[in-house]
């Protein structure tokens, strides 16, 4: 018997539906035999395990199922389909699960080998000397300075740079944690096998230890038995630094300063250099968004603050050691500076018992006993965390010898450095030291910077009530907008406090307060810098960000005294909506235009961030509706900030799934309006993006620094004056946003009996039992409208119907009413997908939604509806504008078929379809029967098991949640 998934198959499936047979016929061929090789060994691996350590059953189900469905995207058999189907339908519970979870596992391993594959095509590109890939430093470096950037606007450009993506707590990742520490094993040992000149032998012992390996992954169940808390979702979080990220940032710098000197190193005077600065920063949501998360209380905000310090002081520890080994440097060999020996007498008078019995401990070499020292203080400051995390545990206390900051710790890493350069051997203080130094540079004491998020009516609530009970007004909710601006700003202006009886407080109001004080006590505790921006969500008015200051400063975080502005507080208004999106020009003028306001943002820095929101926008008013108004939002930004000498960052709300603003970050940036990326960027990274970007070192190496590409290319405006953009675009996108609305609107808000299908033709209410995640998957529990329904599973939903439309619909209707009457206007389309780096990333990334959108079994999905006749209807207008859709798109970027520029995705999708397609069937077959009235409840609960594991499935295998 063949074993489970040996070969992807060769043969082409057949074509997208509004594709006709001819225009496949000119497609370039993509071959990556390397990739099939490795899938090949990985599909054997894992069917020699299902084969040894499961029923017959299993296995033989899995083969059919494989087999019979790789047949029908070769050439179509309803017999064979029917058959397919009756096998389906007639396997028990226990076998379908294990049948599920053979798919689950295979696509898991199939990404593993496509992931480990990219990177090495990309180091054979290095080796080779040749041109790299579009996106890496190099190559994004050399079109710099072919444009005309020397190396001095280049030291201005880099000494301008921040990125910072913010790792959330949105529940679309349906991996577990151990999972994926198992997964990271695999992908080390299949790098391990390409290897030069591996004998047989050691190639078998690698191929024993992958099935090993794979037999283990097959042992442990990938559903969580438990929905997770929001401390699992915070070590969840921290994972990605254990296993790649403090690893792959000082890579990253190191790459960059490499490929800096290559592309300017001739145009330098001697003995001068371009100066990296350290600019990666990383964010968190995790623990600090209590936006529609009861959940995220202010203790959990102070526990995520303290396990980030415990694992940065937890690595740093163990970089010390590692230091301790190498820097054995020994007198009378070396002269150590005079500033380190000073140094070190000074820890010896702090710290007297650090070598209490043993005080000549590396008495002669210098560095081994500075660095013995530093380890003796962040010892105790990591006592100190441990305490704060387990008061009950019995710990002894810290003796108050730890660093009071990152700073301090930071000055001795420098004067270690320093020495180490004087007498001559700088080369090796850039090495594992200089690593050192670009960790803490990047990440403190804290390691993430945690955002805090609450949507405005909880903080306009707790400032009615804090009013009247102060005596400032009566009824601050029946104020105007412009009242409650002069209330709050003439409150911001006060040297006196405002007193308040907390005791009289409701709880929610008082609980609203405990977050601010929660936010500076762990400034004091942990840094300065502990905090990103408190964001606001729902932000409809100036009021909105005068509210959320007015309770920092009663806090403590925002002051004015003796005269002068104190701040340590910074807000970024979040504009989610379509509506709010169109608003955000009066809001943010009346906001900037505040005297204390301003007195304030001066005081923090002078520099405002403004959240915009892709996911809410999109389901909202659609893609394209959505995209337009996110570009002229962030025009209409800059300009507002500009105009007043404020520093502006944009913070993107981006998904992993083109219906919630994500897609391959290079492009994302680029795509941003001309002079609006000042240096800085801002944007989230949630759930699946995560583990496909950061689970190994390679990838996020990759990852890193193709968005630091992204936005040194897009900062150029900071040195140089930016290209116009061309009005006549600007208009065909104003008509084409327009009509893509009406036409999703009409859709999603005027077609009776829309919402029945959403829930009825897709999995979202079982979604909605899946243990992914500590938020609800609804605003408000038992509202199924489309405003209640979160964005993550309005899209995860309809991806898993295959449907996909939030990413396309109303596109095709807004090009083809565009193009009505007019044949020249398609080569106006065709001139701005070339020319027009938004409109390109923006029908690049459509494409790929076209393409894992699957009509005929996005159909199967609508026959679930209660009303035939409203699933027919509906599904009808979905499979229209699908076929509009890719028509017209395929116009504009002149192909025959979808992602014809992009063939090792178009390739990599098409692969996925035959393994999708049983997946897809069963859990149909699951939806229907555990639907089913007649059910008693225990029979329901059985079927439910496999049904929740086939979302994950088909997550996997379409490498998309939400």
């Amino acid at each position: 018997m063949t074993p489970m998934m040996k070969q992807i198959p060769e043969a082409k499936p057949a074509p997208i539906a509004s594709v006709s047979p001819d225009q496949t016929k000119n497609a370039t061929p993509w071959r990556d035999k390397e990739l099939r090789a490795r899938v090949k060994l990985f599909g054997n691996l894992l069917g020699q395990v299902i084969q040894a350590q499961s029923r017959e059953k299993v296995f033989a189900a899995v083969e059919a199922l494989r087999k019979g469905y790789i047949n029908l995207r070769k050439k179509e058999n309803p017999d064979k389909r029917i058959q397919l189907l009756r096998l389906i339908s007639k396997l028990d519970v226990e076998t379908l699960t294990q049948v599920v979870r053979a798919f689950s596992i295979y696509f898991s391993l199939a990404n593993i080998a496509e992931e480990a594959y990219q990177h090495r095509q990309r180091q054979r590109r290095i080796d080779a000397g040749g041109p790299l890939w579009r996106g890496s430093f190099e190559e994004t470096l050399q079109e710099v300075r072919n444009g005309g950037v020397g190396p001095g606007q280049l030291q201005i450009l880099l000494d301008s740079l921040a990125y910072i993506p913010v790792i959330t707590a949105h529940p679309t990742e349906a991996k577990r944690r151990t999972v994926m520490e198992h997964l990271r094993k695999i992908f080390l040992t299949s790098k391990l096998l390409d290897e030069a000149r591996l004998s047989q032998r050691e190639e078998e012992a690698l191929h024993r230890q992958l099935e090993r390996q794979i037999q283990v992954l097959w042992k442990t169940d990938e559903v969580r038995a438990h929905r997770p808390q929001v401390r699992d979702e915070i070590i969840n979080g921290l994972f990605y630094f254990k296993v790649s990220l403090f690893q792959a940032v000082p890579e990253t710098y190191r790459q960059l300063e490499e490929a800096i000197h290559k592309v300017y190193g001739d145009d330098l005077p001697e003995n001068t250099t371009i100066r990296v600065p350290s600019f990666l920063h990383f964010g968190s949501w995790i623990g600090g968004d209590r936006d529609g998360n009861p959940n995220v209380k202010p203790e959990i905000t102070a526990m995520a603050v303290r396990l980030q310090m415990r694992m940065a002081l937890r690595h740093y520890l163990e970089r010390i050691g590692e230091l301790m080994r190498i820097l054995t440097h020994s007198i009378p060999l070396i002269q150590p500076s005079t500033a380190l020996m000073d140094s070190i007498n000074q820890d010896l008078n702090d710290c007297p018992e650090a070598l209490l019995g043993n005080p000549t401990r590396f008495s002669h070499e210098p560095y081994r006993r500075k660095l013995y020292l530093m380890r003796y203080r962040l010892l105790d400051n990591l006592r100190a965390v441990e305490l704060h995390l387990k008061p009950e545990s019995g710990l002894s206390p810290p003796s108050g010898v730890g660093y009071p900051s990152e700073d301090e710790f930071l000055q001795d890493l420098y004067l270690i450095r320093d020495s180490l350069i004087n007498h001559g051997d700088g080369n090796i203080a850039a090495g594992e030291l200089q690593d050192l130094i670009r960790l803490v540079e990047s990440f403190g004491f804290y390691l993430l910077k945690l955002d805090i998020r609450q949507e405005s009516s909880c903080h306009t609530e707790a400032v009615a009530e804090l009013v009247k009970q102060a005596g400032l007004h009566p009824a601050y909710l029946d104020l105007s907008e412009t009242e409650r601006q002069q209330l709050l700003s003439e409150q911001l202006a006060r040297e006196e406090g405002v007193p308040i009886d907390r005791e009289q407080l409701t709880p929610p109001t008082r609980e609203t307060l405990e977050i601010f004080d929660v936010m500076a006590q762990m400034r004091r505790e942990v840094s300065p810098r502990v905090f990103g921006t408190y964001v606001i969500s729902m932000t409809h008015a100036a009021s909105h960000v005068l509210e959320v200051m007015f309770l920092g400063h009663l806090a403590g975080l925002a002051k004015h005294q003796q005269g002068q502005w104190h701040c340590d507080l910074q807000i970024s208004p979040l504009f989610e909506t379509i509506e709010d999106l169109e608003h955000i020009e009066p809001v943010m003028t009346a906001l900037l235009d505040d005297p204390s306001y301003q007195a304030l943002l001066q005081a923090s820095g002078n520099q405002q961030e403004v959240m915009i929101g892709y996911s809410d926008s999109c389901k909202d008013g659609g893609i394209l509706a959505s995209s337009w108004k996110l570009y002229e939002a962030q025009k209409k930004v800059t300009a507002l900030t500009g105009d007043r000498g404020v520093d502006c960052r944009i913070f993107h709300g981006r998904g992993g799934t083109i219906g919630r603003g994500g897609g391959p970050t290079f492009d994302a940036i680029l795509s941003q309006p001309r002079g609006t990326v000042h240096g800085q960027i801002k944007f989230t990274e949630q759930g699946e993006v995560l583990s496909s970007r950061y689970s190994n070192t390679e990838t996020a190496i990759y990852e890193l620094d193709m968005g630091i590409s992204g936005l040194i290319k897009a900062s150029a405006c900071l040195v140089q004056p930016p290209q116009e953009e061309k009005r006549d675009y600007l208009g065909v996108m104003d008509f084409l946003a327009e009509a893509g609305e009406r036409a999703y609107r009409e859709l999603t808000e005027e077609t009776p009996g829309f919402q029945d299908y959403f829930y009825e033709a897709t999995p979202v209410n079982e979604i909605g039992l899946l243990n992914i995640g500590s938020r609800p998957s609804h605003r408000k529990k038992g509202d199924r409208s489309k405003a209640s329904v979160r964005a993550i599973a309005w899209v995860f939903g309809w991806a898993q119907a295959r449907h996909t439309f939030p990413a396309w619909y109303g596109i095709g209707s807004a090009l083809e009413q565009w193009r009505a009457g007019a044949p020249d206007r398609l080569a106006k389309l065709q001139a701005m997908y070339q020319e027009w780096p938004y409109f390109r990333a923006m029908l690049s990334n459509i494409q790929m939604s076209l393409a894992k959108a699957e009509l005929r079994i996005a159909q199967q999905y609508a026959e679930l509806c209660l009303d035939p006749e409203t699933g027919e209807r509906i599904f009808a207008m979905l499979s229209a504008e699908y076929q509009r859709t890719v028509t017209q798109v395929l116009h504009i970027v002149g192909a025959h078929t979808l992602l014809e520029e992009n063939p090792s995705l178009a390739l990599s999708l098409r692969r996925r379809d035959p393994y999708l397609d049983p997946l897809n069937h069963i859990q149909l077959t699951l939806i229907q029967r555990t639907r089913d009235p007649l059910l008693t409840p225990v029979e329901r609960q059985a079927w439910i098991d496999p049904l929740l594991r086939s979302i994950n499935a088909i997550a996997a295998g379409m490498r998309n949640t939400g």
